[in-house]
């Protein structure tokens, strides 16, 4: 008898991780913007041996749905990292995905291109334009999704959380094409030991895959979000730890001291230990940031 309860449980977990996730939908159904014919070596791959899922070699960017049982409006949109190199699709993608889901959020993973000559044009706005095609995607089929348009949020980790800050401090420089005229600004952001500066405490290897090696200083403060910020940046919630010595803790209070600066409402939580990359649960701490993500976005309205 236990083992056919067993059975039927695994069963129905399965009949609902399907029903959760939809499949990917491409982020440009005809052409992909700035783009350059892809070279036949140029090829998606994806490496399931780390207990992550790392992918390499995007050319076509799309966006996964996942919907929670019981929607409550709020939808959140997920950039991975991977340093601008790669992408961990199921460590800060799919798995957080889920994560929101258990308290209503709608969430949406983005497989966006990474920075590459060989299949962009422009490869410093290749990524932002993945970025902001889909919050306008979200935007503008809420109803289909049952979300309110005005809580619409954004996540991003390492560097994906470079591409989130940059979303959310660019949004009024819009790099894709909106003859529909709806905003790419999100309503909230949330960042996780994000690289957010380009200056002297960068993550180096983000900054020279986004923008090269020798890049003009222009470019390096145009990147380095932490100068981007106004007034009108959307509320942010920043998570880091102290002896993350891949991306400086710095990087979030830099950004915390210019949400502060412009009178941004925003909450920063630092670990004391936890190095970089652990996605949803830091090995080194019992508390976890999803639950202080939750009530952050309850006490502000989006639950």
């Amino acid at each position: 008898m236990k083992k056919i309860f067993l059975l039927l449980t695994v069963m129905l977990a399965s009949v609902w991780v399907t029903k959760a996730q939809q499949q990917p939908i491409p982020l440009y159904p005809n052409s992909v913007p700035n783009s350059k014919p892809t070279p036949a070596s140029y090829v998606e791959k994806n490496d399931r041996s780390g207990g992550d899922e790392w992918v390499t070699g995007v050319s076509i960017p799309t966006l996964t749905p996942f919907i929670p049982e019981k929607p409550n409006g709020t939808a959140i949109i997920i950039y991975p990292g991977g340093g601008y190199g790669g992408l961990s699709m199921a460590k800060e993608g799919y798995r957080v995905a889920r994560a929101f889901n258990e308290f209503g959020v709608t969430a949406f993973v983005v497989k966006y291109r990474l920075p590459s000559d060989s299949i962009m044009i422009d490869k410093t706005i290749g990524p932002l334009q993945d970025a902001q095609r889909a919050v306008y995607i979200v935007r503008k089929n809420a109803a289909t999704w049952n979300i309110d348009p005005h809580k619409i949020g954004i996540i991003g980790f390492s560097a994906g959380g470079h591409l989130a800050s940059t979303e959310g401090t660019h949004f009024d420089k819009v790099v894709i094409d909106d003859k529909d005229g709806i905003s790419v600004r999100p309503d909230f952001m949330v960042l996780l030991y994000p690289v957010v500066t380009f200056g002297p405490l960068a993550h180096v290897g983000s900054r020279e895959n986004l923008i090269g090696k020798n890049p003009d200083q222009a470019l390096v403060d145009l990147y380095s979000n932490e100068k981007q910020v106004t007034a009108n940046t959307p509320p942010t919630f920043l998570v880091h730890s102290t002896d993350d010595d891949v991306v400086p803790v710095q990087n979030s209070i830099m950004f915390y001291d210019a949400l502060l600066a412009n009178k941004v409402k925003a909450e920063m939580h630092i670990f004391e230990a936890g190095g970089h990359g652990f996605g949803l649960n830091n090995p080194k701490s019992k508390d976890k940031w999803i639950d202080w993500c939750r009530n952050w976005m309850d006490a502000n309205g989006w639950l």
